[in-house]
């Protein structure tokens, strides 16, 4: 799971989010990302995300508008899936 939070206001972040879903696109076309969406209030944003390592999730976001235009940072929570709706199984596993 990442965490997006933004670090300045939202009027700042506004400018940005074009590229920032573009560069999600790229992770939905490649099959890491799940899915991903804006928090409630509007801080920042989830993202679910499936890799060989964690080292590719946090290069994936490290080339992220957001961090480039220093508008948010990026949690990265780490876990192993152990429950989950059947139809999530071949994901997860990476099938």
């Amino acid at each position: 799971m990442v965490e997006i939070t933004y670090t300045v206001p939202f009027e700042q972040v506004q400018p940005v989010v074009a590229d920032h879903r573009a560069h999600l696109q790229t992770g939905y076309d490649s099959g890491m990302l799940l899915y991903s969406g804006g928090q409630v209030p509007r801080t920042g944003g989830i993202a679910i995300a499936r890799a060989d390592s964690r080292t590719t999730v946090e290069a994936f976001f490290a080339r992220d508008p957001y961090r480039l235009a220093g508008v948010a940072e990026h949690r990265i929570v780490e876990f192993n899936p152990v429950n989950m709706q059947p139809f999530m199984a071949d994901w997860i596993a990476g099938t």
